[in-house]
């Protein structure tokens, strides 16, 4: 790939990044003083749901650090010049997978068998 081909990417990717940690930081995760406001005086109903908006919010913080890494692993392989190549076989990824999943990192053969292998350990 040419500078010229893997600029939208990057710019993509980039966009992507930024998207997620906005979205990332609009998410509260309580902290140790709201934690306090849990218990006594508040409704048990209250404090399940307190639990699990901060959970769901911990969760998706995750995520998107996860996702973040991926990312900027992708803009790692463009600048290595090894974007685009399945890890695992070396062959080119396709196209249409990595329009749908910039980061990706194998091709969907290999994909379906890391799913496949993985499916067997459980």
């Amino acid at each position: 790939m040419t500078e010229r081909d893997t600029g939208p990417i990057r710019a993509r990717l980039e966009r992507m990044r930024a998207e997620l940690l906005a979205d990332r930081e609009n998410l509260p995760v309580s902290e140790d003083a709201e934690v306090a406001d849990y218990g006594p005086g508040q409704h048990y109903a209250d404090d399940g749901t307190n639990t699990f908006i901060r959970a769901r919010n911990q969760a998706l913080h995750g995520n998107a650090d996860d996702l973040v890494d991926r990312i900027d692993a992708a803009l790692a392989r463009l600048d290595e010049g090894t974007y685009g190549v399945c890890e695992r076989c070396g062959r080119p990824i396709a196209e249409e997978r990595l329009e749908a999943l910039p980061y990706a990192t194998t091709c969907i053969e290999c994909a379906r068998a890391i799913a496949e292998e993985n499916a067997g350990r459980a």
